[in-house]
């Protein structure tokens, strides 16, 4: 294996691309221009030669946090533990009332899946095989950052993820299918009957079953973010139909579009401020190297292509797919900013409070998972990525950090993945392995 130079956290800046993309490719000393992306000139991002024998497995082990042990913040700021005592807490949502819903629901391995989970190390990477499969309610009325009530608010789901609060449905989003449910302000359990308003294809490589929901600013649509059933389309194509790919949809379920594709497994989803620009955090494919291929953050181009299986990061196109789709890898969209590679960078929440310093404001937090196919760990942290004017300002900065425990024997505390801002300014991060909610204020 050729040994690879650690890609820089590195910053795309948004520009015309969004708008329009330029398919020809240029590459000089092992860099790929991002020029190609329009005619305004983005930064350049490093990427090494791709490794096909790349095969590291390197699974952290989950240890959970000490008492009276916390991750770390600026020092502007306090960390407390919010919640605990849930099974694998991976997505929290913030209805309009206030009210903190976290569905509780994990990976399923079983028979010869569970045995080689075993004999890697994956088991001890994060929980498996006792879905909860529901939805708790919490509750912080006197906003002291310890909720006051607490109750299990919907259960019995089939691998529960992105929830919504809209037009007086309760919205979830299962590995198979979107349901939603009558609902008014207040409830503290869902009593009516659901329905599936839509059918999702299930499941998906390794952690991708998660199905993640946001509603467009003015109520019109629904977009649904599923990830790919492969790595890299190794189980052939016939099978990534309605993956890879953010879908937009009615309230009612219907009207169905695929609103941009390419997206190996997009998970966090949100508005930036002031705005009607959609972005996502996207989680990249495995297998080519330690510093490929980026994680990243991007804005959403309705009707965009973003690379996957054929090309990754702009068109660079994936050597085990070569010359399959040149026309695909040609029209390839750049994203705006790298979050290094094997990150597993999921969760995503822009900062629209006041109670953040300033240099916060209208920024975006990303929960990073953590890597498994690197031969040192990368992640396991949030980053912060400001923006001014719409776009990102500057590069990725480590915010809340502290989950590795020992880096040589790979133990951690725990692993973040989803986020969220409260009303009253502090920001909730999902520790799912650790079966934690951490909350972060500032002093």
């Amino acid at each position: 294996m050729k040994p690879l130079t650690r890609i820089p956290v590195a910053l795309l800046v948004a520009g015309s691309f969004f708008f329009s993309c330029n398919p020809s490719t240029k590459k000089e000393n092992g860099r790929a221009s991002a020029g190609q992306a329009g005619s305004a000139a983005a930064a350049s991002v490093p990427l090494p030669p791709p490794d096909t024998t790349h095969q590291v497995k390197h699974y952290s082990q989950v240890i959970g946090w000490p008492a009276g042990k916390t991750p770390e913040a600026p020092a502007s700021f306090t960390v407390n533990k919010f919640a605990q005592g849930l099974r694998n807490p991976r997505w929290i949502y913030v209805a309009p009332n206030g009210d903190i819903f976290v569905s509780e629901a994990e990976t399923i391995k079983r028979g010869k899946e569970r045995t080689e989970a075993r004999k890697s190390g994956m088991d001890k990477s994060q929980n498996m095989n006792r879905s909860a499969n529901r939805i708790t309610l919490f509750r912080d009325k006197d906003q002291d950052g310890v909720p006051e009530e607490r109750y299990t608010f919907l259960r019995g789901l089939n691998q529960p993820f992105g929830m919504l609060v809209l037009q007086n449905y309760f919205y979830v989003a299962n590995t198979d299918g979107l349901w939603r449910y009558p609902y008014q302000p207040g409830q503290t359990q869902l009593r009516g009957k659901g329905e599936k308003i839509l059918e999702l294809p299930a499941g998906g490589y390794n952690n991708h079953w998660t199905r993640n929901l946001i509603a467009h600013p003015n109520g019109s649509k629904i977009y649904i973010a599923v990830g790919s059933g492969s790595n890299n389309g190794e189980n052939g194509m016939e099978h990534e139909v309605r993956r890879a790919c953010i879908l937009e949809i009615n309230p009612d379920g219907t009207g169905e579009r695929i609103f941009a594709s390419g997206l190996r497994n997009p998970v966090g989803m949100d508005w930036a401020p002031n705005s009607h620009t959609l972005w996502t955090a996207v989680n990249e494919r495995d297998e080519l190297g330690d510093e490929l291929v980026p994680d990243y953050l991007t804005s959403v181009k309705e009707g965009g292509f973003y690379g996957w299986p054929y090309a990754y990061f702009g068109p660079n196109e994936d050597p085990r797919l070569a010359g399959q789709r040149p026309d695909l890898v040609k029209k390839t969209l750049v994203p705006d900013v790298s979050l290094g590679a094997h990150t597993a960078s999921l969760g995503l929440a822009f900062y629209k409070r006041s109670a953040f310093p300033g240099k916060y404001r209208g920024g975006a937090f990303i929960g990073q998972h953590g890597s498994w196919n690197r031969s040192q760990l990368a992640g396991y942290k949030v980053v912060f990525v400001p923006f001014q004017d719409g776009k990102p300002s500057g590069p990725p900065q480590d915010f809340l950090t502290g989950f590795i425990a020992e880096e040589d024997s790979r133990k951690v505390y725990g692993r973040p993945v989803g986020l969220a801002v409260l009303q009253d300014g502090s920001l909730l991060v999902a520790d799912d392995a650790a079966n934690t909610i951490w909350r972060v204020a500032a002093k």
